[in-house]
């Protein structure tokens, strides 16, 4: 066994979803590493043995591949049915899909890639055109890998990056194996602002009229006490109904649907990592200085406001100085070109031009992604299709409006819980030593 090679990629096609599944286990000890303590140390007697290009373009592939179009078989129209209403089906931002599931089609997750050649950046489908789009799906169904890793692919750094390996940055169970020489770094990179934005048009619409409250803020309407239905507005404010919502709510809601895209990928790369005969295991990542190595816009808000303290409060830890700052990254340029530029300051002047880029972004004539003529969609007749999709009424734009301005200004960032860019988890991808599984463990449980 400890001689075994990893699985050639021509076998990917045929390699078994049960093999994998049945087979997928966090495997950390990885060629050329030391466990320096507890009973299971162990030195390894090789040195590190990087991936190959062929493997790491597939392994990239698993996690945020473009794969084909999102199918958007959802009611585009409005009206009720038995008393159920039906419609909404604007929710939907992007109409590419990738090998993983996005709310909303949003696709809100960049993924980095961290090894000894340097850093690459995977770009979204958002980030090209129909046709570029079009030729990475057809790279994608030929299985020609390594094509669309390079398409897909910006290179920001020609070194290894890495935090210091000691807390807060690295926990002490991950010092001994993680991100070293010969291994490779899947860093996700969460951008917020998208499904937030969209969130708050479906909450605001007239299907929904939801109202929210700031529990940070005694309960007070968050900005949008002049669009409530008892002050003659659209958005439901009666306790009855059930439709009351607080900020803090909203948003940890939020997080957990863009959580879901970050597992989704770990989940696809460690199927993958299997598929090639590959060790590997998700852990934590969720340091800001991970964006700051990234090369990342980063902004300190006082954590006065990021409380939203105010007042007598604010200006005591002033005088105190004890309001430190919280650090924030707010999004990604190289060489002044925008790879990562949220919808918020200071990308644009105030939130209400960044909610009307983003209006734009999803409607603006023949470049929105709901209305490019149907050349990015899966439809037989995307144009006629699109033209059928209701955009928002000013009423709803007004409100989202309010909100965004309301959070951004009293909480120095959007969201208010993160900020525009976060990130969360990692994911390591190397080759085993299989000398030390030899060792420790049973037959039956060592890796496959």
């Amino acid at each position: 066994m400890s001689d075994q090679t990893p699985r050639s990629i021509a076998t990917l096609a045929a390699y078994p979803l049960l093999s994998a599944l049945i087979g997928r286990r966090s495997s950390r000890f990885a060629k050329g590493i030391t466990m320096h303590e507890g009973p299971l140390a162990y030195a390894s007697t090789t040195g590190p043995d990087p991936l190959t290009i062929e493997e790491e373009a597939a392994l990239a592939f698993a996690a945020c591949g473009i794969t084909g179009h999102s199918l958007g078989d959802l009611p585009y129209g409005a009206g009720e049915f038995n008393g159920v209403e039906e419609g909404g089906g604007n929710i939907m931002i992007n109409f590419t899909g990738r090998t993983a599931m996005s709310g909303d089609a949003s696709h809100a997750v960049t993924m980095f890639v961290i090894n000894d050649r340097g850093v690459r950046m995977l770009k979204r489908p958002q980030d090209f055109g129909p046709d570029e789009r079009n030729a990475l799906i057809q790279l994608a169904r030929d299985h020609k890998l390594v094509e669309a890793y390079d398409k897909l692919s910006v290179q920001l750094f020609d070194t290894r990056k890495a935090l210091p390996r000691k807390m807060p940055y690295v926990a002490p169970f991950n010092t001994w194996d993680t991100n070293l020489p010969g291994t490779t770094y899947f860093l996700p990179v969460v951008e917020c602002s998208v499904l937030y934005l969209n969130i708050l048009f479906g909450g605001f619409g007239d299907s929904i009229g939801m109202y929210v409250l700031d529990d940070r803020d005694n309960f007070k309407p968050a900005g949008i006490a002049a669009f409530a239905k008892s002050k003659g507005g659209h958005l439901d404010d009666n306790p009855a109904d059930d439709l009351i919502d607080t900020v803090s709510l909203l948003e940890t809601n939020l997080m957990q649907l863009l959580t879901v895209e970050v597992g989704a990928m770990l989940q696809n790369l460690a199927l993958m990592a299997q598929a090639l005969g590959l060790g590997g295991y998700p852990h934590q990542a969720q340091h800001p200085e991970w964006l700051n190595q990234l090369g990342f816009t980063m902004q300190d808000v006082p954590f006065s406001k990021v409380m939203g303290f105010g007042g007598f409060k604010t200006t005591l830890m002033e005088l105190l100085h004890k309001d430190p700052g919280v650090p924030t990254g707010l999004g990604l340029e190289v060489n002044g070109a925008p790879l990562i530029r949220p919808y918020c300051p200071p990308w644009y002047p105030t939130m209400a031009d960044a909610v009307t880029a983003y209006l734009d972004f999803k409607f603006g004539a023949r470049t929105g992604t709901l209305r490019d003529g149907g050349v990015g969609t899966g439809w037989k007749d995307g144009s006629a299709i699109q033209k059928g999709i209701a955009e928002y009424p000013q009423h709803t734009i007004d409100a989202v409006i309010a909100y965004a301005t309301y959070i951004h200004d009293r909480y120095g960032r959007f969201p208010a819980v993160t900020g525009p860019v976060t990130n969360l988890m990692a994911f390591q991808a190397h080759r085993l030593d299989r000398s030390f599984y030899e060792k420790f463990y049973q037959p039956a449980d060592l890796p496959a």
